[in-house]
């Protein structure tokens, strides 16, 4: 019989199931038969239902926060593992991958002598102020921007140009302009963040819904009600992602920054780590920095959810 199967009105959602299966093979069993009084055509092949997928492998599949704290664990312990591995066995000279434990005397020699608090508040200082105007300059824009199509075409084509400048090359403009001093510092941290923390925060502006916007004319709100009230709230929790990733930017720049005649900071803490071959001092300020960031990236995080938990 290759007619479909008829279905009773009281029939449990298992037995549906199973009629389903049971209709898809009788039209394969059709099509193949069907098939065979025709040159070149193959019967079709039937294959195994497939197995359900680990929520490990699985696209988009939430996990348990047990197996997302034993990922996260496994992040930092395998290059670890692999750091020990590399330099206990001996592969690498001392000189070019010092081991973890004297990495860890290192810093606490740091510690013990005051430069490392003394360099990190230096570096932090120059991070907050550089790319703290950077900040207060491009959510205004940005939001001008993502909000205003007239602002758009007016500030984008020129935003878009400068973004492609690496900020390191302004150094000989900076010392010129402003000297050798920390205002080059700030500035320079400032031109590297600004422009891409404008246009993502345009972007963020932009993607709110149109239909947010007709609905709160409709209901009689003016421009400036819907951008303080709607649109600003809505787009905040993006705002605050891309002054997050741009954070990690600001401490990428700020290592160049300050090569400008630093006397305290943690790049300079590198550079003259460098000159005399000391890595072990150089990895105990890459890992300060790391961890400085993490810390602020951590923050930035608690802040977002706590203030877009409706976007969660």
């Amino acid at each position: 019989m290759t007619g479909p199967t008829q279905r009773t009105t009281a029939s449990s959602p298992a037995d549906e199931r199973a009629a389903e299966e049971l209709e898809a093979e009788q039209g394969l069993a059709d099509r193949a038969e069907a098939g065979r009084g025709r040159p070149g055509w193959a019967p079709l092949p039937r294959r195994a239902a497939p197995k359900p997928a680990s929520a490990l492998f699985s696209l988009r599949t939430p996990i348990g926060s047990s197996a997302r704290w034993k990922l996260a664990v496994l992040s930092f312990a395998i290059p670890l593992l692999a750091w020990v591995v590399l330099s206990v066995s001996g592969a690498v000279d001392s000189t070019f991958l010092p081991s973890p434990v004297a990495v860890f005397r290192a810093g606490v020699d740091m510690v013990s002598t005051g430069e490392l608090f003394d360099d990190l508040w230096a570096t932090t200082q120059r991070v907050l102020e550089g790319f703290g105007l950077a900040v207060l300059v491009s959510v205004p824009l940005g939001i001008l921007m993502g909000g205003f199509t007239a602002g758009q075409a007016f500030f984008e084509p020129l935003i878009g140009l400068l973004r492609y400048l690496p900020a390191s090359a302004f150094i000989p403009l900076l010392i010129i302009w402003l000297g050798i001093g920390e205002p080059s510092k700030v500035a320079m941290l400032f031109i590297g963040t600004v422009f891409f923390n404008t246009l993502m925060t345009a972007d963020v502006v932009r993607a709110v819904p149109g239909a947010l916007l007709d609905v709160s004319y409709t209901l009689g709100a003016r421009r400036g009600e819907v951008l303080r009230k709607v649109v600003v709230p809505h787009a905040l929790p993006g705002m605050i992602d891309a002054i997050r990733i741009n954070a990690a930017a600001a401490w990428n720049f700020v290592v160049v920054a300050e090569l400008i005649n630093s006397q305290a900071g943690l790049g300079y803490r590198i550079v003259r780590a460098q000159r005399f071959l000391q890595t072990d001092t150089i990895f105990a300020v890459l890992v300060v920095i790391g961890l400085a960031g993490l810390t602020i990236d951590v923050v930035l995080r608690l802040v977002r959810t706590r203030v877009g938990k409706w976007t969660a």
